[in-house]
Order: C-alpha cells, then structure tokens, then sequence
C-alpha cells in the first residue's frame, strides 16, 4: 500500500467518523437541544484516539526504497479530484433545491443549519475523493493497465 492509498483509507474511515458524528450532533441539537452528552464525549476521544493512530500509520514507510509517487499516482490523483469537484456541483445543486421542497418558498434556515450543510458537504466530498482513488487503485493492474 503506497502513500496515496493509505492517505485516502485515512480519509475515508475519519470522514465517515466524522460524518457519523455530525449526523448525531444534529440531530441532539435539532430533536433533544442538547450537544453535550456522554455518549458524545466519548466519540469525540473515539476519533481523537483513531486520528492519532491513523497519523502514526501515515508517517511509516514500507520500505527506504519507497518512491513517494509516480505518474499514475499523479493521474489518479488528478481523475479522483475530478470526480470530487462534479459531485460537489451536484450537493450543492440539491443543496440548494431540497429546502425549497421541504420548508416551501416563504420559509428560512437558521444561520447553524447552514455551516453544519456546508461543512456535511465539504465531508461527503472528501469521503467521494478518497472513495475514487481507493476505487482506481483497485481497478489497475500490474503495470497501471485496466
């Protein structure tokens, strides 16, 4: 496993952590009213603990004779960040249209609700990059032919 791929299975497990955790925030904000509670807390230290392991798990090398990238890195790289940006086009566009549907024309969105859309998004678009370069490692054979 290069470090690419270890970089997006990073990504990957932290963001659905992470989104996980937002999912849950929300929903103790919106339906309890509160953020702080014990089973919170714990996820919090949870993904801490997990962020340092995954940190320590990056920074280790197979070997000393380990290239940092290549050339069909870089493509892979390039295709997943493709991939990433037209899938944030399209959460932003149903972003935009599905409150329209839900709350109706004349309604409004707390400023809160907003950043925690935004951030959700920001999320689900790295979880699509890291999801794609893991997807196109796989794809590739011995000498990167399909």
């Amino acid at each position: 496993m290069n470090r690419a791929q270890k970089a997006a299975v990073f990504n990957l497990i932290m963001g659905l952590l992470l989104l996980v955790f937002l999912i849950i925030l929300f929903s103790g904000i919106f339906f309890a009213g509160t953020i702080f509670t014990r089973f919170n807390r714990f996820y919090c230290l949870l993904i801490v603990t997990l962020l340092v392991v995954f940190l320590m798990f990056l920074r280790k090398k197979q070997s000393p004779k380990e290239v940092e990238s290549d050339e069909r890195d870089k493509m892979i790289q390039l295709r997943a960040v493709l991939v990433a940006f037209v899938s944030s086009w399209i959460l932003l566009a149903g972003v935009a249209l599905i409150p329209r549907f839900i709350i109706g024309i004349n309604g409004s969105i707390s400023v809160w609700v907003l950043s925690i859309i935004n951030f959700t998004i920001f999320l689900v678009v790295m979880i699509i990059y890291s999801a794609a370069v893991l997807i196109q490692y796989g794809r590739g054979g011995k000498d990167g032919q399909r």
